[in-house]
C-alpha cells in the first residue's frame, strides 16, 4: 500500500517547501498589514482580486499540514537520510526565526503599529515565531541526546537474523567509545573501544546509509572465510548446529548454529540454498572488518559495496530491542525489551 503511495508522497513532500514559504511570507509580511487595517473597512466584494485572495491563503494553511506529513513519512522511510543533520538544521532554522524576530521583526511590528496609530500589542505575533520558541528547546534537547547518548534505529534488512528481525527498533550507545560532532563526525572525548563480537551500527564507507552488523576483525586482524567457517589470525571460531529456525518467512527450516566469539556467543544463521561467501585479507590500521549474523544473506565487509569500515563510520553498538513491528502484521510482543548480544 505504501510502495502504492510513494510517487503521490513525493510529489507532495517536494511541495511542502513552496507552500510553506508562502505562509511565512503571508505569517510575516501580509498578516501583520491586514491587522493593521481600519476595523470598520469593508470586505472585498464577491469575485475581486482580494477576495479570491484571502481564499487562496486560507487554502495554503490548510494544505501545508498535509505537505509537512507527507515529508516527514518520505523521510522516515528513506534509508539513507542523514537524520543528524537533519535536526541540526531543524534546530538552526528554528532558532534563527526566532533571533530574527527579537531583533528585526518585532521591531517592526512596533514600528508600523505606531504609524497607523495602533497598540503594538494589538498585532498577534507570527504563528511561525511560536512553532520556532516552542521547537527550538524540544529539538535542541533530541539533536544533545541523540548526538550524545542514544540513538533509535531500525532494522531495514534480514541480514542479522536470527538475532535481529527486519522491523525491530533498536537502541544505539552513542557514548560507548567516545562523543562525536554531529554531522561532522569529530571524536572530540575517546572513552573506549569496540570489543570483538560486538553489534554495531555504522555509516557505509561506498553508500549514503547506516548499516547494522557484527564485529569480528579488528584493525590488524587476519581475517579467513571458508565455507561460513572464520578464521582469525589463524584460529578457527568455534561453531555448532543448534537446530533450524522455526520463525516465519522464506529463512523458516534453515540451520542455526552457536558461534563462540570471545564474550560474545551468539547464533547465525546458515541457509543452504544461499552460496556462501569466502573471504581472506588483514584489517587495515584503524578499520574494521563486519559480517551479518544471517551469513549468506548479509552485504557486509566481505564485499566492496561494504568493505572495511573506517574507525570514523562507528555510530555505537546496539542495545536494546525497544519495539518489534513489521507493518502490516502485529507486533511481537516478546521481543519489546531484549538485550542484543
Amino acid at each position: 500500500m505504501l510502495a502504492t503511495l510513494m510517487p503521490l508522497i513525493v510529489l507532495l513532500s517536494w511541495l511542502a517547501l513552496p507552500v510553506g514559504l508562502l505562509c511565512v511570507y503571508d505569517d510575516w509580511v501580509a498578516s501583520p498589514r491586514r491587522q493593521l487595517q481600519a476595523p470598520g473597512e469593508v470586505k472585498p466584494p464577491p469575485q475581486s482580486l482580494s477576495y479570491f485572495r484571502s481564499y487562496f491563503w486560507q487554502g495554503a494553511y490548510l494544505l501545508l499540514p498535509v505537505l509537512l506529513a507527507a515529508a516527514v513519512l518520505r523521510l522516515l522511510v528513506a534509508e539513507s537520510v542523514d537524520f543528524s543533520a537533519l535536526l541540526l538544521a531543524v534546530t538552526a532554522a528554528s532558532g534563527l526565526v526566532w533571533l530574527l524576530d527579537s531583533r528585526v521583526l518585532r521591531p517592526r511590528r512596533i514600528a508600523l503599529a505606531r504609524a497607523a496609530g495602533k497598540d503594538p500589542a494589538l498585532i498577534a505575533k507570527p504563528n511561525t515565531v511560536d512553532y520556532a520558541r516552542s521547537f527550538f528547546p524540544v529539538v535542541l534537547a533530541v539533536l544533545v541526546l541523540r548526538s550524545f547518548v542514544f540513538e533509535p534505529f531500525r532494522i531495514p534488512s534480514d541480514s542479522m537474523m536470527p538475532t535481529l528481525l527486519d522491523g525491530d527498533f533498536i537502541i544505539v550507545n552513542k557514548f560507548a567509545y567516545g562523543l562525536r560532532l554531529p554531522v561532522l563526525n569529530i571524536k572530540f572525548l575517546s572513552l573506549g573501544n569496540p570489543q570483538r563480537g560486538e553489534v554495531l551500527v555504522f555509516r557505509s564507507p561506498t553508500e549514503p546509509k547506516i548499516l547494522i552488523k557484527r564485529l569480528l576483525g579488528l584493525p590488524g586482524d587476519h581475517v579467513q572465510v571458508r565455507d561460513n567457517r572464520v578464521w582469525i589470525n589463524g584460529r578457527l571460531v568455534p561453531l555448532a548446529q543448534t537446530g533450524t529456525y522455526g520463525g516465519l518467512g522464506h529463512f523458516s527450516g534453515a540451520p542455526v548454529a552457536r558461534e563462540g566469539l570471545g564474550q560474545h556467543p551468539h547464533d547465525v544463521l546458515l541457509a543452504d540454498e544461499l552460496p556462501a561467501s569466502d573471504f581472506d585479507a588483514i584489517v587495515p590500521p584503524k578499520a574494521y572488518f563486519f559480517m551479518g549474523d544471517n551469513r549468506n544473506d548479509s552485504e557486509d565487509s566481505r564485499f566492496p559495496q561494504v568493505g572495511f569500515v573506517p574507525e570514523q563510520n562507528l555510530v555505537g553498538p546496539a542495545q536494546l530491542i525497544w519495539m518489534s513491528w513489521r507493518l502490516p502484521q502485529w507486533p511481537v510482543w516478546a521481543r519489546f525489551g531484549q538485550r542484543i548480544r
